[in-house]
């Protein structure tokens, strides 16, 4: 990954607790989030004494290196979401203006936290399709607004590689969020892996989530061993 391709753009807890539907027990598990980049749920999350580990591509790079992507790129970011504003649901997030609050917010807080959470090991350069746990090493391991969402970018073999791989690392219960790709449609690849999960005895469920930004990207892919 070189970082001028990375695009920073940071969620909170409360988000993640809306898009995969957290509950208090959830919350005081050992869990995994994959591809978190620069939002603040792992910072927020610790400080209720949660046990969570964070990985993505960008953790490989200083403090210092994320901060000055993040000033490059918000402000076109923002740009590109005000000409765009009809294409998505303004009802978890009012208005541009607060969406930007937030994100900016959230990546603050996150930057602030960095190099603890780099010692402390809750922030991991990793990137699937190979992580570097070993088998049943979280209780749930999360998905946000990677897999499925980046369909034109990344083949099949490599969401059923990922996916297969979270399910490894996992004792409980892996969840996907979205299922659309960035056209809001379903994923070109989602029956495929539902049914390479069920051949694989894995139960699945496809639950609507308690969040949508993104026009019809309200439901999110559970995945639990049998």
């Amino acid at each position: 990954m070189k970082l001028e391709n990375a695009v920073p753009w940071g969620r909170n807890l409360e988000e993640y607790q809306n898009m995969f539907l957290l509950s208090k027990e959830d919350l005081n598990c050992k869990m995994l989030g994959c591809g978190d980049g620069p939002s603040s749920f792992n910072f927020e999350l610790t400080k209720l004494n949660g046990n969570i580990t964070s990985i993505d591509p960008i953790y490989q790079f200083t403090k210092d290196e994320i901060q000055t992507r993040i000033d490059k790129t918000s402000s076109v970011v923002s740009e590109q979401l005000k000409q765009n504003q009809n294409d998505f649901v303004w009802k978890n997030i009012k208005s541009l203006d607060e969406l930007v609050d937030i994100r900016l917010t959230a990546m603050s807080d996150f930057i602030k936290d960095f190099e603890n959470g780099k010692k402390a090991k809750r922030y991991i350069h990793n990137e699937l399709p190979k992580l570097s746990f070993s088998n049943d090493s979280f209780d749930l391991v999360l998905s946000s607004n990677f897999l499925f969402l980046y369909s034109e970018h990344f083949d099949l073999q490599f969401h059923i590689d990922s996916i297969l791989e979270m399910c490894r690392v996992s004792k409980k219960e892996v969840k996907i969020f979205p299922l659309l790709d960035l056209k809001n449609q379903k994923s070109e690849y989602l029956e495929a892996i539902l049914d390479i999960l069920k051949n694989k005895g894995f139960e699945t469920k496809i639950i609507k989530t308690n969040y949508e930004f993104q026009k019809g990207a309200n439901e999110l892919l559970s995945i639990k061993a049998n």
